[in-house]
């Protein structure tokens, strides 16, 4: 009697369970590249809504004063006075290997220091940095 209960308990074998263990293994090594991937391209999306938030408020300004942009040496200070255009001028954190830890300044010649690139003839705003995102777009042209 006790033999026929042992021999008709029901469970998994070692190998059984060596094969699930193996194609978990194999689908972390998918997903988990997949998700990095994917942290890097909300933050890349959150420079591009930053982006935008600046543009739109040098636009409202240029409305506003009926068609002068603000200096390039006064952007910070013309958008965030009285907060009427931003609170603050949004930080640009370039999630790639050419981060740079200055992301509030606003540069009026392009290079890589990072911040925003301003020019004051055309209101033109970009990301300074002339890096690739993960399209291989360099940050600049966004």
């Amino acid at each position: 009697m006790i033999k026929k209960m042992l021999r008709s308990a029901k469970g998994f074998t070692l190998i059984e369970l060596m094969i699930v263990v193996a194609i978990i293994g194999i689908l972390a090594a998918i997903a988990i590249p997949k998700f990095a991937d994917l942290v890097t391209k909300s933050k890349e999306s959150a420079v591009k809504g930053s982006l935008g938030s600046i543009r739109s408020a040098v636009s409202i300004y240029y409305s506003d004063t009926e068609g002068i942009f603000p200096s390039s040496n006064s952007l910070a200070v013309a958008l965030t006075t009285g907060s009427r255009y931003l609170n603050d001028v949004p930080a640009n954190t370039i999630p790639r290997p050419g981060d740079h830890a200055n992301t509030t300044a606003i540069a009026t010649t392009l290079g890589d220091a990072g911040g925003w690139y301003y020019v004051s003839a055309d209101g033109h705003v970009a990301v300074n940095c002339t890096h690739t995102d993960t399209k291989n777009s360099i940050w600049s042209t966004w």
